[in-house]
């Protein structure tokens, strides 16, 4: 009997997820087609200078216990002494190593070597007024004083009032942030922030974003968790009964999230699939509701590969995979993918001596402690402040050095993009210092990374998306998966346990793919962790 061939587009946590499901589960011939020269998509880490940059910042923490297994199988945790974490996740890897190559795996350590996980406490705040704030907000003396008693009554009226009239029917994002903090609360703190990432009004936007990111977070949660947290044990790192956005803790490989991927990756190839870059994929033939073929070309030598499909896995951009299967895919199809639109990503690497502001002093500099932080400030276009230092202190070379990464948001289209590396370099500078966060004379090095197409829209032709899915999925053997290939804004848990689905249901023989798309959209997954079906 033939050898049965999967192809997977991508090699980010979605498509590499599906590739070591599929070498662990089946015996398929594996083929992952990666248009970059880097591995992990959006959770790559982009090495500069021996500096590492997260592009975004990646929290390894998911309610779904298949998952959490899963990376610390590819990554065991460290334990670390005083941590007080119940480490149920931490255990022995799988013995692939053995049955792929005969060889016993490494029993090294997993405490004293480079290939582990970090468990790490979480901090973010809120930059507004030329102050930080708690977030989740906290409804503490420090707060009130910051704010203001007029603004702080302001505030609590306003939430009070939405309450007692919610909008019924939520129509947009305002509607939803409203419903949930207050007209005031949102204004304050959420409304400026969420309009740099998408570069259009909150109205404008569709609430199922809000149910797709802040998921069940309110006024009335956070205050609970704020007034329970002195009273309780520290946290197991599942932490099921914490909403996502409230979480305290989570884990993270020590040099990165591309580490996970780049490990990730050295498994697939020593399981037999095989992993080709800078490889676009420009055509997909689908006949009688079934892929056959996908065409790629090279993106140096401009030559190209033609590949027998079986299955395929795609996390390619919807655009570009219906244009790529225009023969096959009908006129409505065709218009509403071409009205998709993305929010691209640029991120400002910047290495000072120490910054201006600070709650702490390590190594003799000073530095906030914070993993991130939202500027909610209007007059600058940053939106977020990334700290490397306090997601791994093994991301940054010099450990006496800060480590900050700057995030904007814009599209291909737009100025900001298309400004060379030194006009980008030197607004993010300007910018910080304006706010008063650093001083220019400490800076001493400086990089720019764009990501194309890092935030699906849920704007644009978002209302009639529907056609598309009924459309990919009267494909038999296609299963979209990841935030590009689904056009939904997953964490990477979900993109994963769409993955895991997919083969799930090829393991069963089971040709709809409807529940891959259910799986970020299961209330109780998303909110109670009570699911049974990890």
């Amino acid at each position: 009997m033939t050898q049965r061939t999967a192809v997977i587009i991508g090699a980010g946590p979605a498509g590499l997820t599906a590739a070591y499901e599929l070498l662990t589960r089946t015996d398929f011939k594996v083929v992952v087609l990666e248009s970059t020269d880097m591995l992990g998509g959006l959770a790559r880490t982009v090495n500069y200078r021996g500096n590492r940059i997260d592009i975004g910042g990646h929290r390894f923490f998911s309610k779904s216990d298949r998952v959490m297994r899963w990376w610390a199988e590819m990554l065991p945790v460290q334990q670390a002494s005083g941590q007080g974490v119940p480490l149920k996740y931490r255990v022995e890897q799988r013995h692939l190593d053995a049955v792929a190559t005969g060889v016993e795996p490494d029993k090294t350590d997993p405490d004293k070597t480079d290939q582990v996980m970090l468990v790490r406490s979480r901090k973010s705040r809120i930059y507004f007024l030329r102050r930080l704030f708690d977030y989740p907000l906290t409804l503490s003396l420090g707060t009130i004083r910051k704010l203001g008693l007029l603004r702080t009554a302001q505030i609590g009226a306003s939430y009070l009032k939405s309450r007692l009239f919610p909008v019924r029917a939520e129509q947009n994002l305002e509607e939803f942030f409203i419903n949930r903090f207050g007209k005031r609360l949102y204004e304050t703190f959420f409304k400026s922030y969420t309009e740099k990432v998408w570069g259009v009004p909150c109205r404008g936007i569709s609430a199922k974003w809000g149910a797709q990111r802040i998921k069940g977070l309110s006024v009335t949660k956070a205050v609970l968790h704020a007034l329970k947290k002195p009273f309780q044990k520290r946290a197991d790192i599942a932490q099921k009964q914490t909403e996502t956005s409230l979480i305290e803790q989570f884990l993270y490989p020590k040099f990165g999230p591309g580490q996970m991927w780049e490990t990730c990756a050295e498994k697939i190839v020593r399981l037999g699939g095989e992993i080709i870059m800078k490889l676009s994929v420009e055509r997909i033939v689908v006949e009688d509701n079934q892929v056959t073929t996908v065409v790629a070309h090279h993106q140096e030598t401009g030559a190209q590969q033609t590949f027998q499909a079986d299955y395929c896995f795609s996390t390619m951009p919807i655009k570009d995979l219906i244009r790529g299967m225009s023969a096959a895919a009908p006129e409505n199809v065709r218009e509403v993918s071409e009205g998709l639109l993305y929010r691209d990503f640029i991120t400002v690497g910047l290495l000072l001596d120490e910054m201006r502001i600070s709650d702490a002093t390590e190594n003799g500099r000073r530095i906030l402690k914070d993993n991130w932080i939202y500027i909610q400030e209007p007059d600058v276009l940053v939106g977020r402040l990334q700290i490397f230092n306090n997601w791994s202190p093994y991301l940054v070379a010099d450990p006496t050095k800060v480590w900050l990464g700057m995030e904007y948001f814009c599209y291909e289209t737009d100025p900001l993009w298309t400004k060379s590396d030194d006009e980008m370099a030197d607004l993010a500078v300007e910018e910080l210092a304006r706010i008063g966060i650093i001083e220019k004379s400490k800076v001493l090095d400086r990089t720019v990374i764009r990501m194309p197409k890092a935030y699906p829209a849920y704007f644009g032709s978002y209302d009639r998306f529907e056609e598309i899915r009924r459309f990919v999925i009267g494909i038999e053997n296609l299963f979209l998966i990841g935030r590009n290939g689904m056009h939904r804004y997953n964490n990477q848990d979900h993109s994963m346990l769409a993955a895991m689905t997919a083969v799930d249901n090829i393991v069963a023989g089971i040709k709809d793919s409807s529940n891959v798309w259910a799986v970020n959209t299961e209330r109780e997954y998303i909110e109670s962790g009570k699911t049974t079906k990890d």
